[in-house]
């Protein structure tokens, strides 16, 4: 997408607010608040770089360790038997309910699906 920028490992969408005429963007991925704006749009990718060296300025700081994107745990919910179906298949497969899961989101992703509902 072209409105996705990264940065020193960090993710951000700009966004257009029409109500300030502002270009938005957050960090993505982290529990931490950080975002940034720009009236000009050349001035938004400096702003997200701004905003990510200063958010791990201020981990230093403080003593705290940067959050880290994506920590590789989340939580869904999904139909009982839906649930009770995956569980077989990882039983069947001599694996647990996460590596059955991650092997299905690994095929999904490599064979580049796209969800249309």
């Amino acid at each position: 997408m072209k409105n996705i920028m990264e940065y020193k490992g960090y993710h951000t969408r700009i966004e257009f607010d029409a109500e300030s005429m502002t270009l938005r963007g957050k960090i993505e991925g982290i529990n931490d608040y950080v975002d940034f704006e720009a009236e000009d749009i050349a001035k938004i990718e400096e702003e997200f770089h701004l905003a990510v060296d200063d958010y791990l300025e201020f981990c230093k700081e403080v003593g705290k360790e940067p959050e880290k994107e994506y920590k590789g745990t989340f939580n869904i919910r999904i139909s009982p038997e839906m649930h009770k179906q995956l569980a077989l298949c990882a039983f069947k497969d001599g694996c647990s309910l996460n590596a059955e899961v991650e092997k299905a989101i690994s095929f999904f992703i490599s064979n580049d699906q796209t969800y249309v509902g």
